[in-house]
């Protein structure tokens, strides 16, 4: 947990340094003039920490994902019988997917039924299994969820996520700062830098719950769409078979192990469904049923 949390803090660190230099670099820290808000400033300081952010953590993304799980890639080399099966399956789908290259292979310890997709684009990707879902699901159920993680990596998932979550990010930090700036106007001069900044950090806290709700949003047909790309690569018996051993083992499918990944795993706990990055096992299942 010590780990997890010290390199939680070094990203971040990394992120607002990495950050803070181009935007002092482009000279758009300063977006409030003695006649207003320089709104083109604006636009670019809020896009540059929006978007930056985000994709300074996807391209961290397999790094982080092998240190904060312990994440461990199996050697293309390995002789091992389930190693070699794992390994074997996933450039087998990833070949199907028409991939430009061969994801990294990944396996961790955890009793969590799961597995995930990450990285920074088609040719640097990572493909993951927990120790509970190997053990816990027969090998046509297995080859589903690698075929929907699979399914992620040919689809591009990881950067379209990043997009979106970039865009609402920036949207958030843009609209918070042009309406606390008009609310400071009408407050007295000595009081309007305190003003503004209270008001930033909750219109931030407020405005960022209803851009949490769209990205959830697009996670979720993302999720539709990874589990029809997992039927064509691995049969739409297996990819139904993996949600249902998924939906009989719920209670150990967590996200809360690494939030920084969920959104990416082929299943997590039903939470608000406005709030939800996974739709329900029964929705998936049924959307598989009609074709």
């Amino acid at each position: 947990m010590f780990k997890r949390i010290m390199l939680f803090m070094l990203v971040n660190v990394l992120v607002l340094v990495t950050i803070s230099i181009v935007t002092s670099l482009l000279g758009v820290g300063h977006y409030l003039t003695p006649y207003g808000i320089n709104y083109e400033s604006l636009l670019v300081f809020t896009l540059i920490w929006g978007m930056g952010g985000a994709f300074i953590s996807l391209g961290l993304s397999r790094i982080l994902a092998k240190w904060m799980l312990g994440v461990r890639v199996i050697d293309p080399s390995t002789h091992d019988p389930q190693e070699r099966w794992l390994l074997d399956t996933v450039y087998r789908l990833a070949r199907q997917a028409g991939l430009p290259a061969m994801p990294q292979v990944g396996f961790y310890e955890s009793p969590e039924v799961n597995a995930f997709a990450t990285g920074p684009s088609k040719r640097r990707s990572l493909v993951a299994v927990s120790s509970g879902l190997y053990t816990r699901m027969d090998r046509g159920a297995v080859e589903g969820v690698l075929a929907h993680e699979v399914s992620h990596v040919a689809n591009g998932d990881m950067v379209t996520m990043t997009l979106i979550q970039g865009v609402v990010n920036a949207i958030v930090m843009f609209i918070a700062r042009v309406i606390a700036f008009t609310v400071s106007q009408g407050v007295r001069a000595e009081m309007r830098g305190m003003v503004n900044f209270i008001t930033v950090l909750v219109l931030e806290i407020a405005l960022s719950v209803l851009g949490m709700m769209v990205v959830a949003y697009f996670s979720r047909i993302r999720e539709f769409r990874a589990d029809r790309g997992g039927a064509k690569l691995a049969g739409r018996e297996k990819m139904i078979g993996a949600l249902e051993g998924l939906k009989r083992t719920l209670e150990l499918a967590t996200v809360e192990h690494a939030p920084s990944v969920a959104t990416l795993k082929i299943s997590g706990r039903r939470r608000m469904s406005l709030f939800s990055t996974h739709p329900s096992l029964d929705d998936r299942i049924a959307a598989l049923q009609r074709g």
